[in-house]
Parts: C-alpha cells; sequence; structure tokens
C-alpha cells in the first residue's frame, strides 16, 4: 500500500490563503494546497464521482479509499458507472458541511480513471478498500489519480477576519 506520501495532520488543521472579501454576514474562503486536501480525502469514506454517461452529466456517491494520490472504488460488474469512467477524465469530490456553525470544506480531483487489474495490487487493495454497501458491488476495481486537486474552506467571520485555523479548533 503506498501511503499519502508523507502527508501528516488533522483535517481541521488545514487552512490556506483567504481570497475573498469578509462581508458581516458570513465567512470567508480560504483556498486548500494540495497536501490539505489529501489529508481531508485521506480522512473521509464517502464521496461523489462526476462523469458522462450517455452524453449526460451523472454523479453517484462511491465508498472508497486514498491510496497514495489515486481515489479507488468499488463497482459493480457491467454497471453504467464501470462502463462510464474506464479510461474517461472524471471528477471526485468530497466535503463536510457545519450547518449550524456555516462552515465546512469542499475538495475537488480530476483525473483519468482506470480499472486495477494487476493481481498484487488488487490483493493489497482488498485489505483496504470498504466492504460494499450494496451486494454485487464488487465486480470492478476502479482508480483515479489526482491530477488536479484544490478545495475550499469555508472560514466563521472570526477565523476570517483573524487568521487561520488554530490545532486546536
Amino acid at each position: 500500500m503506498r501511503g499519502v506520501h508523507g502527508v501528516e495532520g488533522r483535517p481541521e488543521q488545514c487552512g490556506g490563503t483567504v481570497r475573498r472579501n469578509v462581508s458581516s454576514s458570513g465567512g470567508d474562503l480560504a483556498e486548500i494546497d494540495r497536501v490539505g486536501c489529501l489529508v481531508l480525502l485521506a480522512g473521509a469514506q464517502v464521496g461523489r464521482i462526476a462523469f458522462t454517461a450517455r452524453a449526460l452529466p451523472a454523479v453517484h456517491p462511491v465508498a472508497f479509499v486514498l491510496d497514495g494520490e489515486e481515489i479507488v472504488f468499488r463497482t459493480a460488474a457491467g454497471s453504467t458507472l464501470a462502463a462510464a469512467v474506464r479510461h474517461a477524465v472524471v471528477g471526485f469530490q468530497v466535503d463536510h458541511i457545519d450547518l449550524d456553525a456555516r462552515t465546512g470544506w469542499t475538495v475537488l480531483g480530476i483525473g483519468e480513471a482506470y480499472e486495477i487489474l494487476a493481481p498484487e495490487r488488487l490483493a493489497e487493495l482488498a485489505t483496504v478498500l470498504p466492504s460494499p454497501w450494496v451486494a454485487g458491488r464488487d465486480g470492478h476495481v476502479i482508480s483515479i489519480p489526482l491530477q488536479i486537486l484544490n478545495g475550499r474552506r469555508l472560514l466563521p467571520v472570526t477565523e476570517a477576519v483573524h487568521g487561520p485555523l488554530s490545532a486546536s479548533a
């Protein structure tokens, strides 16, 4: 298994540079760097894959694992998702929103998906991939190398004005 390439830290420590104006009615947005995005992805369990099916946009939730800098998930043999994503450029999005605090983060990765066929890698991944939530959804193992990765964090008003998140937040 490949680790997250030296990524250490907790999700709440992934700050960024504030790029928007602060208003009295809300917080501000901060960009999250690549390492921060990887930390957030590593701590998540479910994301959404955006792809094209029959020339129309489609989005499906998937349980996944971050393997190095690749998103890996299972899908059913013969499924629309399995057929649509092989060698296609897809998007993968994960977020966490706190509606009461009006804060949160979102991470979007883009890459060309491929099916993992190497028996050695499949054996490695079998120990870390989440179990399918729906019976029969383990026919293919798909990977998305994160060629483009960016994220944003919605900061509360006080943090937007006074600086980045602290480790104790």
